[in-house]
């Protein structure tokens, strides 16, 4: 079987991916790149989900390209317009032409002798082997196939319909129909005031509250500054001032948690009526234990005001003929229930990895810098922010990516592993308290409890550590591909040496 080399791998075709070859294109030219992706459409999340309302739970001036800045009216986008501006910077910039689509990456062998990986992708069915010299793993955080659900107790009981947003059906027919959405998160908040436009009623049922906040579609400021001087100015500026808010209020928030949930109540409780509970809206947690959630122009709100949904907080007891009965007694009447109870948290998109013949558990391993695997030669993987919006975080770590592989060629070393010398302690790499992230800590890389290892969520943190930093730290090592032992030719033995 023929094996095709190509410089550089990039895993997916999200936004991440993306961005990513942009980078790369752009920034190390001489090299050939590829992205694998594994779907039949670039976009990951944004091609996936086709639920009712799906839309991005970020700004679009950081959510969008620093390359490619978003210019649009909207500060949140949906679904359709976000995948049109994906599809937009892949065509301008010459990307989609190197995006191999239903390539599907199973196993990633990397061998010392040769200095290269050796990636077989599932295509159509069939095996196709490729080899590299830098793998970048763009695969996103959560499995594709399967969304997280419950066992709920009696569901075949259930005579309606049962929905995971993950997997929306594109016929489904929900108008005039009582809908229970179960969960409390950013797909519920969105589900329920775009379902309540044409159900008959909605309930949004959660085991327990979200801090919710309310962001505007278009900010007004904006909308003038446009009258006024060019869109990609406008943008800018907006990127900027938004990157200094999110950092003031989420420092704000996690500082001083008892303010903010004054400030966040005081904020909800302008928009929603008195006549509705507010336990419903007091978690038990602080503010940014958790993801805070946003909900554009207060529209999960005003549908509760206006008695088209409703919220619950109890627990399922079980499914029935005809809905939900409730720990406390209570039964919801449904014709359709939907469980956005949220994703599988997978990184790595279940590919195998090995070194040299010994497989890789990435769970045992720390993030450098939150871009390398530790021990792990050439490869590097994005995850975005927690607290921020993702790209800003994913294009820093693509710019890293690129400065480290310029610089092998500039020592004439091929091979590129973050070493832990120090002995350093392994922490939780999340430390979020949402279920799908608890429900993923053993199958997680890990942080470290000091730099280079450790991640701060912070922007400007790693805007200095990224950018600034001196590829050769005496943790980053680079070397020569092993030489064969002529009487042992295998590369587990030729690396031990």
């Amino acid at each position: 079987m023929n094996t095709e080399y190509i410089d550089t791998i990039i895993i997916g075709a999200g936004l991440s991916g993306i961005g990513a070859a942009y980078h790369l294109q752009n920034k190390c030219p001489s090299k050939s790149l590829a992205i694998l992706e594994g779907r039949e459409n670039l976009g990951g999340t944004w091609d996936l989900f086709r639920y009712p309302g799906i839309r991005s739970d970020s700004d679009m001036f950081t959510y969008g390209y620093k390359f490619n800045p978003w210019t649009d009216k909207d500060s949140l986008a949906t679904g359709e317009k976000l995948l049109a501006y994906l599809n937009e910077t892949a065509d301008k910039n010459g990307i989609k032409q190197k995006i191999r689509f239903n390539h599907k990456v199973k196993k990633l062998a990397w061998s010392s002798v040769t200095a290269r990986w050796s990636l077989e992708v599932e295509v159509n069915g069939e095996t196709r082997l490729f080899a590299s010299s830098f793998v970048l793993s763009c695969a996103g955080y959560y499995d594709y196939n399967e969304g997280y659900e419950p066992k709920f107790n009696n569901k075949e009981a259930f005579e309606g319909q049962f929905v995971h947003p993950q997997h929306w059906p594109q016929d489904l027919d929900y108008s005039n129909k009582k809908v229970v959405v179960i969960g409390s998160g950013a797909t519920a908040v969105t589900l329920v005031p775009n379902l309540a436009n044409q159900a008959k009623h909605v309930t949004m049922l959660q085991r327990s509250p979200t801090y919710i906040a309310s962001m505007p579609w278009q900010d007004g400021l904006l909308s003038v500054m446009r009258f006024l001087l060019p869109k990609v100015w406008v943008s800018r500026f907006a990127r900027q001032r938004n990157i200094f808010m999110a950092s003031l209020y989420y420092n704000f928030m996690t500082r001083f948690p008892k303010s903010a949930k004054k400030f966040i109540d005081k904020k909800r409780n302008q928009i929603l009526t008195t006549g509705i509970d507010q336990k419903h809206f007091s978690p038990r947690y602080d503010p940014w234990d958790q993801r805070l959630c946003l909900v554009p122009d207060g529209d999960l709100f005003h549908a509760l005001n206006e008695g088209k949904a409703s919220i619950r907080t109890d627990h399922v007891d079980e499914f029935t003929k005809t809905g939900i009965r409730l720990k406390s007694g209570e039964h919801l009447e449904a014709d359709i229930i939907v469980s956005a109870t949220g994703l599988n948290m997978k990184l790595f998109a279940n590919m195998e990895i090995s070194v040299d013949g010994q497989k890789i558990n990435p769970a045992d391993k720390m993030f450098y810098r939150g871009v390398l695997l530790e021990g792990v030669p050439n490869f590097g993987a994005v995850f975005g922010y927690t607290n921020a919006s993702w790209t800003l975080k994913s294009e820093m770590v693509s710019e890293y990516v690129c400065r480290i592989i310029n610089h092998m060629d500039e020592v004439e070393h091929p091979i590129c592993t973050p070493v832990d010398v120090h002995d350093t302690k392994q922490e939780l790499f999340l430390n979020l308290s949402s279920g799908y992230v608890q429900r993923a800590q053993d199958g997680i890389p890990k942080q470290g409890a000091s730099q280079p290892w450790r991640l701060d969520q912070n922007y400007r943190k790693d805007k200095r550590r990224l950018k600034g930093v001196e590829i050769e730290d005496g943790i980053l090592e680079f070397r020569d591909a092993v030489k064969i032992d002529l009487h042992n030719t295998s590369p587990i033995s030729a690396a031990a040496r």
